[in-house]
């Protein structure tokens, strides 16, 4: 059975790589987006005054089968947008403009039909931002860069080299507690778009065969750093510390699971409480950590859960999670950039590097 498999996709990939060159499917796409400010807690209820306009264009790379991570999602289309357009509010929150990265996962795969879902990150200018003086009742966000996750659902027809395609959107502006406030804003977008290819594949579009994943464990640690502002508005900030001893099992080449072992060092705990003498030993915290790994090559996604095991002066809850990205190179070294929240309440951005001693 192993044999035949191998035999299988041994065919495919001199069928599909057996070109000099290969060409990717490169695709342009424009949409306008028509959506408004969800409100997620009563204090930003007055922000919301009328209806939040965009424009989007994308340039994306169609997966044809040319990279072998493709077959594991269907040939997912993966590229980058760029964003301009308000928030609700154009008096208190101004314009914005972003770019983000994204990747399209086809649930529905039909000849001229696809239903996919959307995920995407980036960053993002605001015009405008709480200020004290003189913008004090746009108490959503408190600076201009802010990072911006997309998450959405998308119809799409395609006709020949065209495209027309119907989405709907949760845009997110947050800047991760690096200053207060920080509620975020929400904006549900539904859009209508056109998408034109101006490069077609010369690559087979094909998948995988079914029980032809692989099976891995891998371990490596990372370090991070961050910084965290607390309310009040206009106070100190804090440095943010640690590492983690990570453990990983992959599944199949589109699912694993992550743990670790996490401690961190956050000095606004030396502030927590300030009549209880503390030293730096006793204010850092020890996690336990379990997260779902979504692989996708070299880069990956992960979300999850962790419960502190050691926490002696509790200034959260007893639960946190973790929703980020890490891409690892060739030679073991990788990148992170991880979101640590209490719930709906950011904590801080994990900036880390790390390495995987077994891969």
């Amino acid at each position: 059975m192993q044999f035949r498999i191998f035999l299988f996709c041994l065919v495919f990939s001199s069928n599909c790589f057996s070109q000099k060159e290969g060409r990717r499917e490169l695709w342009v796409d424009g949409k306008l987006k028509v959506g408004f400010l969800a409100a997620h807690r009563p204090i930003l209820g007055h922000l919301a005054t009328e209806h939040a306009i965009a424009g989007e264009v994308s340039y994306y790379i169609q997966g044809k089968g040319e990279r072998f991570w493709h077959w594991g999602y269907n040939n997912p289309k993966y590229g980058l947008t760029a964003f301009f357009g308000t928030a609700g509010n154009r008096e208190l929150l101004g314009f914005y403009t972003g770019a983000y990265a994204f990747i399209d996962f086809p649930l529905v795969h039909k000849k001229h039909y696809s239903l996919s879902f959307k995920s995407g990150a980036g960053l993002a200018y605001g015009s405008k931002k709480y200020d004290q003086e003189n913008n004090i009742l746009s108490n959503a966000l408190s600076s201009h860069i802010n990072s911006m996750i997309v998450l959405g659902l998308e119809n799409r027809v395609n006709i020949g080299n065209s495209a027309i395609t119907l989405t709907l959107d949760m845009t997110h502006f947050s800047n991760g507690a690096i200053k207060v406030p920080n509620l975020g804003l929400n904006l549900p977008f539904l859009s209508l778009g056109y998408g034109h290819r101006i490069q077609k594949s010369n690559h087979c579009d094909t998948f995988a065969v079914a029980g032809s994943g692989y099976k891995s464990l891998e371990y490596g640690v990372v370090a991070f750093g961050s910084a965290q502002e607390l309310v009040p508005t206009g106070g100190k900030k804090y440095a943010v510390g640690g590492f983690n001893i990570v453990g990983r099992k992959y599944f199949s080449r589109r699912s694993g699971m992550e743990v670790s072992l996490d401690f961190m060092s956050k000095q606004s705990i030396i502030d927590f409480q300030p009549e209880v003498q503390k030293t730096q030993l006793e204010i850092i915290q020890v996690g336990l950590f379990a997260g779902y790994l979504l692989p996708m090559d070299k880069f990956q996604l992960v979300i999850g859960m962790g419960a502190y095991v050691r926490d002696k002066f509790k200034p959260e809850e007893a639960l946190y999670h973790r929703v980020g990205m890490r891409y690892v190179f060739r030679n073991r070294i990788n990148l992170n950039l991880v979101l640590k929240s209490h719930w709906a309440r950011a904590d801080y951005v994990e900036y880390g590097i790390g390495y995987t001693f077994s891969r």
